[in-house]
């Protein structure tokens, strides 16, 4: 049972969603007070943040939107070997010469721009960046010098960087649905239009690279001159560096004031786009070295495993799930003065009305909520270890079974969640909000040939039909579930829950045996497990790499007790990478009472791209791993269409 825990904060509208109140610690369920099923559904199934109020530019709004493909470019395999400092000199130099081709496409795109800029303003800004771009084609080679890099023979530039340039050119000359073609611009309006969208086109690549430099400096800083690419990551962490990115983006925010709000949607999927294309360039950089990059890298599915599991509640969905059941229970009630449908009495399920219901739920919550924190207190009364304590820790957590088991059966005895139907169970399946990304990284894990991949999702969750269905509702029906059940009468809730996950120590126990009885279990396998709080305390432990999404204060006030570290996950592959260099090995192990944070599942998905995305085209690849109902540009006959493409 999960009325209650420490947990991040979300910001959910109250007219929305009135399942949950969150604030920065505590999370108490609060029932809706809304009748009916269906505005119920659709407001859960159209339930998204509530956006804050913004006056940034246009370049700010973009890039804090698409914030995904930067986390996803600074997981691949070449940037975090960049920042370890053992990236091979070849690499690196075969990166440096592509981007020569970068600078002359970029200083191509400002001399279009320039011609289609009507502002005089907008035209000597223009200027000053092409000088700057036509600066850095001049000193490049010179740049490079102190790392052995011969940039004096013209090198063919890779496909990567082909479909960037080409999409880049493209816009610059108009090649855009909705734009007239080159020669047809008669109005100033329309060629200000176009020096708009090329500079959508061109603004991520600078704020993505500073991004990476400002990322990447904390670890030249610790390696001081003995890193090699010092000078590189200095370079784009600089403030000129930032300071010519802002030129770009407050260009391009002048340029987009006088658009519709249609030619600034177009706007932002080009830029999208620019980001997409610069998130598969660092993708395509061939390194032909050891890397812990992708997690999976070891992996030979002819001979391994790899064993993922996850928890659910909030750490796949938005809301809890127990506070979705009572949602849907309490809407369904029937009111104080209606009498039992004759098909109710007739099956035996007599439910209460909904605002006994309501009430009932809230005194649930309260109590959940004050035994919770003396159970927090209570694990936390021994005096803190110094270092890692698996078995104290094992033992503290145990004061969670009895805990747990009480809580469920007051909900049994309650009736509160009596007569739930089956269909509106699996319509809020369909219809519950996963938090982003944590869809996609199940898609591109079970649908990747190339990996031998088991998933499984461990879960305190009331009804695994719930579960079952939000995951179908995205195609993955190959995902084991291990929750508990509810029991049925001609698809009614009897009210009672068949028990299976209750407690952390089920937890840990269903995962132990899910190991022991995999035919396929052996040493060479990597197991995996993302949860948030501490209930998954000692599954994550136990399994080879533990991954913690979310802030959860009392998932680190406990494990800390116990001498439990929590490490950023990036810093800690980069440190990874300064061991894997030829002719070594290193392997991931569990219960080195180390775990790996994470603010979203994009870092967990960056975990695992490789060069095998790289094998399909890009867009088949967007298609299929990146946001559904998405726009796609497509390059087709010289110029750019949209397409509107799904999973």
């Amino acid at each position: 049972m999960r009325l209650f825990l420490n947990k991040p904060s979300f910001s959910i509208p109250i007219n929305i969603i009135r399942s949950a109140f969150f604030n920065s610690n505590r999370r108490y369920p609060l029932p809706v007070k809304n009748h009916n099923l269906n505005f119920f559904f659709r407001r859960i199934s159209s339930m998204a943040t509530t956006p804050k109020p913004n006056e940034e530019g246009a370049a700010k709004r973009f890039w804090d939107k698409f914030s995904k493909e930067s986390n996803l470019t600074l997981y691949t395999p070449f940037v975090v070997s960049l920042a370890s400092g053992n990236l091979k000199i070849d690499t690196f130099g075969h990166y440096v010469a592509q981007d020569v081709h970068f600078f002359k496409c970029f200083a191509q795109a400002y001399e279009l721009a320039e011609d289609c800029a009507d502002d005089d303003d907008a035209k000597d800004s223009i200027v000053e960046l092409r000088k700057n771009v036509l600066y850095e084609l001049r000193h490049h080679a010179s740049f490079v010098q102190e790392w052995g890099v011969d940039l004096s023979k013209e090198t063919t530039p890779n496909a990567a960087t082909t479909k960037y340039t080409n999409f880049l050119l493209a816009t610059a000359s108009g090649k855009v649905e909705g734009v007239k073609g080159p020669g047809e611009l008669a109005t100033p309006f329309e060629k200000t239009k176009v020096a708009a969208y090329t500079l959508s086109a061109m603004a991520p690549f600078m704020r993505l690279y500073v991004f990476l430099g400002n990322e990447l400096k904390s670890f030249v800083d610790v390696d001081g001159d003995e890193h090699p690419y010092k000078k590189l990551i200095h370079k784009y962490s600089s403030e000129s560096y930032q300071a010519t990115m802002l030129q770009i983006e407050d260009l391009l925010d002048k340029l987009s004031v006088s658009l519709t709000g249609q030619e600034l949607d177009t706007m932002q999927k080009l830029y999208h786009q620019a980001l997409k294309l610069e998130m598969e360039f660092f993708l395509a950089q061939p390194l032909h070295q050891p890397t812990v990059l992708p997690l999976s890298k070891q992996h030979i599915p002819s001979e391994n495993q790899l064993m993922i599991f996850s928890d659910f509640d909030l750490t796949c969905s938005v809301v809890d799930s127990s506070a979705i059941l009572a949602e849907i229970a309490i809407v369904t009630a029937p009111k104080s003065d209606q009498s039992q449908p004759e098909s109710q009495s007739q099956s035996q399920i007599v439910r209460m009305p909904s605002a006994d219901l309501r009430n009932t739920w809230e005194m649930l919550s309260k109590e959940y909520t004050e035994e919770y924190e003396q159970c927090m207190e209570s694990m936390l009364a021994n005096e803190k270890v110094e270092s890692f304590e698996y078995e104290g820790l094992k033992k503290a957590v145990e004061e969670l079974v009895e805990f747990e088991r009480k809580a469920n059966m007051k909900v049994i005895e309650s009736e509160v969640l009596k007569g739930l139907n089956l269909e509106d169970i699996k319509r809020a399946g369909e219809r519950l909000i996963m938090l982003d990304g944590c869809m996609g990284f199940f898609q591109s894990i079970i649908n990747n040939q190339n990996l031998n991949v088991n998933v499984h999702v461990l879960s305190y969750c009331w009804c695994a039909d719930l579960i079952r269905s939000a995951f179908s509702s995205g195609g993955l029906h190959q995902i084991n579930i291990h929750a508990n059940e509810f029991e049925y009468q001609n698809s009614l809730s009897t009210g009672e829950i068949i028990k299976k996950v209750e407690s952390p120590i089920d937890k840990l126990q269903a995962f132990t045996n899910i190991l022991k009885n995999n035919p396929q279990t052996g040493p060479t396998n990597l197991t995996i497990y993302i949860g948030d709080s501490v209930g998954d305390l000692l599954c994550l432990l136990e399994a080879d790499i533990g991954i913690v999404i979310g802030s959860s204060s009392s998932l680190r006030r406990i494990g800390t007790h116990f001498g439990v570290s929590f490490v950023p996950l990036f810093p800690s592959l980069v440190k990874k990478q300064k061991e894997c260099i030829e002719g070594s090995s290193f392997k991931w192990k569990g219960l080195s009472g180390v775990l790996y944070t994470v603010s979203s599942w994009a870092e967990v998905f960056g975990s695992y791209m490789d060069a095998i995305v790289l094998g399909c085209e890009f867009v088949k690849w967007a298609e299929r791993f990146c946001c559904r109902d998405e726009w796609f540009l497509h390059k087709m006959g010289g110029r750019i269409y949209y397409h509107n493409s799904k999973f």
